[in-house]
């Protein structure tokens, strides 16, 4: 049965994380959830996506900035152009008013209500734009006139709508600017501990450098943080119809299309190599500091899948247990036994590819072939995802054992 057409690309981590307490609560304790009737440590989408994102932009070489403060960034830009303070102020709050939408101003109009994701170059094509019609703005200054809209809507709007590579994988909403909204093709799971888990509190002081010799010495400061530690499993996924639309996109928003042009194709795989690459390489930096929890996945299985994307957050519903031995190797295996009968029980036609690498020198027989590293895994990945002949047409040979 010949394989299906990619659809998908999913990509499962296994990742252990040391004493450490890299996504806090509001009280400042590790997050957790229960699953499976026991509690278990919990890294939201949020707090690993924004690293993931960060690390994708230096990649790529393309970065995207969310921000309230698009007004005073404009304003920055003008001033560094030697145009007086109070004009710059006009034009910085007129590229919000002149979009004559319900993007509403604050903090003397130097930021909005809404947070926007736009291009880091944002900022100075606006900029540009209010350079055009200086005239307009000095014949406004201090004036009623001033509180309406006196920048191009239409070439404002052309700034908003605006995206790059970031934004094509992650997405944006923005509901007030036609055409502006991008549905994210990446999508990113919470990650939880394959184990239950228990918060430890670490009783720490601070002595002051200064007064240690005094009658007084002693701790200048005393407080308790909390932590915990374990194997993490980790989910997200790519849709490749949503990222071949929005790279489409990025040329001309308005003629997006279901499926990029075979122009395209190096732009989607350099685009998925540096998401895939940057979601097995980062940890987020809450805490780093004092507990520097720095590892790397234990084990990484990626497929290419032709139906719907498929988490296997379920292998952990019931907790592994250490019986002495960890939870690293109980965890793989446990992994592999149910991607193995779940597979099974969907039937149908065979994924692209499914592959895994990681630190057993065994294969692990329901997470499809072995291979050597990590960045070999990505490459055979994204080479079958995004076949020369263009997604949605068939795909194109490859040597890639996707058994």
């Amino acid at each position: 049965m010949p394989a299906a057409v990619p659809r998908f690309l999913d990509v499962h981590v296994l990742q252990t994380l040391p004493y450490s307490n890299v996504n806090r609560d509001d009280l400042g304790s590790p997050k957790t959830l229960t699953f499976g009737g026991t509690t278990r440590t919990r890294v939201s989408s949020q707090a690993w996506k924004r690293p993931v994102r960060l690390a994708v932009e230096e990649s790529i070489g393309e970065k995207a900035l969310r921000t309230r403060r698009l007004p005073e960034q404009v304003v920055r830009e003008l001033l560094r152009r030697e145009w007086p303070e109070e004009l710059a102020a006009l034009a910085g709050a007129q590229v919000i008013r002149s979009t004559e939408t319900k993007l509403a101003l604050e903090k003397g109009d130097r930021s909005t209500a809404s947070l926007l994701f736009l291009p880091e170059s944002a900022a100075s094509t606006l900029a540009d734009i209010a350079e055009t019609h200086r005239e307009e703005l000095t014949a406004a200054l201090g004036k009623a006139v001033a509180k309406k809209a006196l920048l191009p809507k239409e070439k404002i709007h052309e700034v908003l709508r605006s995206r790059n590579g970031s934004i094509a994988l992650f997405g944006r909403m923005l509901a007030e600017i036609p055409g502006a909204g991008v549905d994210g093709a990446v999508q990113v799971a919470h990650a939880f501990t394959t184990h239950a888990t228990s918060v430890q509190a670490d009783f720490f002081t601070a002595v002051d450098d200064v007064n240690q010799w005094a009658e007084d010495a002693g701790s200048a400061h005393m407080n308790t943080g909390e932590f915990s530690s374990g194997v993490f499993y980790r989910y997200a996924t790519l849709d490749l119809r949503d990222l071949a639309r929005n790279v489409a996109s990025l040329t001309d928003p308005a003629d997006a299309t279901d499926v990029a042009d075979a122009t395209d194709v190096d732009t989607m795989r350099d685009l998925a190599t540096a998401f895939v690459g940057a979601f097995l390489d980062t940890v987020p930096s809450a805490k780093k500091t004092s507990t520097a929890p720095h590892s790397r996945p234990d084990l990484v299985h990626i497929s290419v899948r032709g139906d719907r994307p498929l988490s296997l957050a379920a292998a952990f519903e019931q907790p592994v247990r250490a019986d002495g031995n960890g939870w690293s190797m109980g965890s793989r295996e446990a992994l592999s036994s149910y991607a193995s009968r779940i597979n099974r029980l969907l039937g149908g036609d065979k994924p692209p590819y499914a592959a895994h690498a990681g630190l057993d020198e065994k294969p692990l027989a329901g997470l499809g072939a072995q291979a050597d590293s990590y960045p070999q895994l990505v490459a055979e990945a994204v080479q079958i995802a995004f076949p020369l002949s263009g997604l949605g047409h068939g795909h194109a040979e490859s040597k890639v054992d996707a058994s």
